[in-house]
């Protein structure tokens, strides 16, 4: 049993994740704080309920956390997962209630009262993360390990060299980056991998569970609206999280973009193999980060199959 923290700005991905961590036997999933990404922050707030009821998912603390980005304005990403940010399927609200704390009190609260380490699982902007570790420095340290849904070691979508996560919030990620806790970076170099098609969403659609025929219908809906197959996306860093011999991982010096030009958002990751990095400079105090670069494609997309129809 392992003890998970999910950070989300539920979008259609955050969903595949969420379900699999409120499910999955081997999953304690303890809390899951929310952030301003994928869509505003009040839409993420509503559609992570929504998931967990699909999910059938236990009385789990859900908390609201940042509205925006550190320093810029917000950039949404609605044209891919809908208006509301949840596929538009209408939906019903759900009824259950947010927790009255903020994110960064949830996830202090959390993590203190943790009798066993806790890895956290941030499939959002970290806007919520780098408020957690300036502000709770020593709880942030308690960590066993962050397992991140962002970045890359190639190219980016948001833009040519970034990927939409650190992209929205380069600040923050920086600073997560830089905190000194053990991290482990799922990003675009794997994150297309685990690809979905109408088959597999006809199975989940006729599968009589009603979790399966939720996730189907949101893969449903992306394949209509992006006319190709779709991604489980986000998930796969939970998977990783759980089951870390799904993946290869490399350590790579890594140094976050902040400045304004066309890498802003870049997570710049050094994979030269020789010892004359006394050229460059940059990289004297960046961080060694765990760069996830192949993942058990069947393996992991499996497990999501199985945890998600409930056999």
């Amino acid at each position: 049993m392992k003890t998970f923290i999910l950070d989300v700005d539920t979008g259609v991905d955050d969903a595949f994740a969420i379900m699999f961590a409120a499910r999955h036997p081997e999953i304690n999933l303890i809390g899951i704080t929310c952030v301003d990404g994928n869509t505003n922050l009040k839409q993420v707030v509503i559609n992570t309920l929504k998931v967990l009821d699909a999910a059938d998912g236990k009385n789990i603390p859900v908390s609201a956390g940042a509205t925006r980005p550190l320093i810029e304005e917000p950039k949404y990403a609605e044209h891919v997962h809908g208006k509301d940010g949840l596929a538009d399927l209408g939906t019903p609200n759900s009824k259950r209630e947010v927790d009255p704390r903020n994110a960064v009190e949830l996830l202090r609260d959390l993590v203190e009262s943790s009798k066993d380490p806790v890895t956290l699982i941030p499939l959002a902007p970290l806007t919520n993360i780098a408020l957690f570790v300036r502000t709770y420095p020593e709880t942030a340290k308690k960590l066993e390990k962050i397992v991140l849904m962002g970045g890359s070691a190639s190219g980016g979508n948001a833009t040519a060299s970034a990927e939409f996560n650190i992209w929205h919030d380069p600040e923050s990620a920086a600073i997560v980056f830089n905190s000194g806790i053990p991290i482990t970076m799922y990003g675009l170099d794997v994150f297309n991998d685990l690809k979905m098609n109408q088959d597999k969403a006809n199975q989940l659609l006729n599968s009589g569970s009603d979790c399966g025929v939720f996730a189907g219908k949101l893969i449903d809906h992306f394949i209509q609206r992006l006319h190709r197959d779709v991604t489980l996306g986000d998930y796969g860093a939970v998977a990783v999280a759980l089951y870390p011999n799904l993946a290869t991982v490399e350590k790579y010096k890594v140094v976050v973009d902040t400045t304004y030009g066309p890498g802003r958002g870049q997570t710049v990751c050094d994979k030269r193999p020789y010892a004359s990095l006394e050229l460059a400079g940059w990289h004297k105090d960046a961080p060694e980060v765990e760069v996830v670069l192949k993942i058990e494609v069947d393996e992991i997309r499996n497990l999501w199959m199985k945890t998600i129809i409930g056999n």
